[in-house]
């Protein structure tokens, strides 16, 4: 019987099989959780009912993060089917492809801070809000995906970076808003994997090889690893951890100096 036994879990975010929402899925998966997963669009819909196909699950619901209608749609049904949820897992992000390269104030505007900062970090407590009627009495628990451009300069994360931070702090305050209700809420900060987000960072590739010579491990992370984090911090096990960023990178953030 895996950590996850029971658990009913939502995860959003999940866009291809080189996601972190995948290997996160796969993780919960293998750990006994039942999952129900939301895709973007209509574009994605098939994908997404494919790879929750290889997870056991049926469940699938379309979300934009920006949509309240849609937020509250996809609450609404997991109470009708599930009654109660005991976990969701917030792995979505956006910054426009302009905000992403160069000087950092060159490629910022209002209209690409707002809607970065809608995404990435409000639409985690548009999450919480929504579900926390149905986390009542269940040890429930939240996990959101976050990078160390949050706190660190990283070249043409730029945007990103800001609403990483955002993320972060949204983080810490969701966990003492909800502390009271046994509901734990917390981040993983994971290197960096070749994703379908990653690609629009420029000289990502370039970034990779860095990484590797850096971390204390050599090496960079994978999908799988950082799904296996996910699986620990959601289960009860992790039952005294919240507010925290917890550091799947390989050990880079602890380097200073190479």
């Amino acid at each position: 019987m895996g950590i996850l036994a029971g658990k009913k879990i939502l995860v959003v975010g999940l866009a291809s099989n080189r996601s972190i929402a995948w290997g996160c899925a796969k993780a919960l998966h293998e750990q006994g959780a039942e999952l129900v997963f939301t895709y973007q669009n209509e574009k994605l819909k098939g994908r997404v009912e494919d790879m929750a196909a290889q997870c056991g699950s049926n469940f699938t619901m379309p979300l934009d993060v920006t949509s309240d209608e849609q937020m509250a749609e996809v609450f609404t049904e997991i109470k009708n089917q599930w009654g109660g949820l005991d976990s969701f897992i917030h792995a979505v992000a956006y910054a426009p492809r302009e905000a992403l390269e160069g000087d950092f104030l060159e490629g910022i505007s209002r209209d690409a801070f707002s809607l970065s900062h809608d995404i990435s970090a409000y639409s985690y407590a548009a999450m919480a809000k929504a579900a926390r009627p149905l986390m009542q009495d269940r040890n429930a628990s939240m996990l959101a995906m976050t990078y160390l451009g949050a706190e660190r300069v990283v070249p043409n994360y730029n945007l990103m970076g800001a609403a990483k931070a955002s993320l972060e702090a949204t983080t810490r305050y969701m966990a003492s808003s909800l502390g009271p209700e046994n509901i734990r809420v917390n981040a993983i900060s994971a290197g960096p994997i070749r994703t379908l987000a990653a690609s629009g960072i420029s000289g990502f590739k370039e970034m990779l090889k860095s990484f590797e010579g850096a971390a204390p491990l050599r090496r960079c992370v994978t999908i799988e690893e950082v799904g296996n984090a996910s699986a620990f911090l959601l289960s009860d096990l992790a039952s005294a951890i919240t507010g925290e960023i917890m550091y799947v990178d390989a050990g880079f953030n602890t380097v200073g100096m190479v």
